[in-house]
């Protein structure tokens, strides 16, 4: 599993389940929304801090970013 894809899915998903948009998680979480965009279609390596920041915008815990598992639900 690619990782990045993984974790880009994940922030989708999550944030689509909360009625977010792009531009609301990027005001949210202090992040551009061109990253976000980038970071949901795999093509962003987001650091510890940032998924750190994304779960916290999102009200999820890190691991849910990153869980294999979550992906499925």
């Amino acid at each position: 599993m690619d990782m990045r894809k993984l974790v880009g899915a994940n922030v989708a998903r999550i944030r689509r389940h909360r009625q977010l948009t792009q531009e609301a998680l990027s005001e949210r979480s202090g992040l551009s929304q061109q990253y976000i965009s980038g970071l949901e279609r795999g093509k962003r390596n987001p650091t510890i801090l940032t998924l750190h920041e994304l779960a916290t915008s999102l009200g999820v815990r890190p691991i849910d970013l990153i869980d294999e598992a979550s992906e499925a639900d």
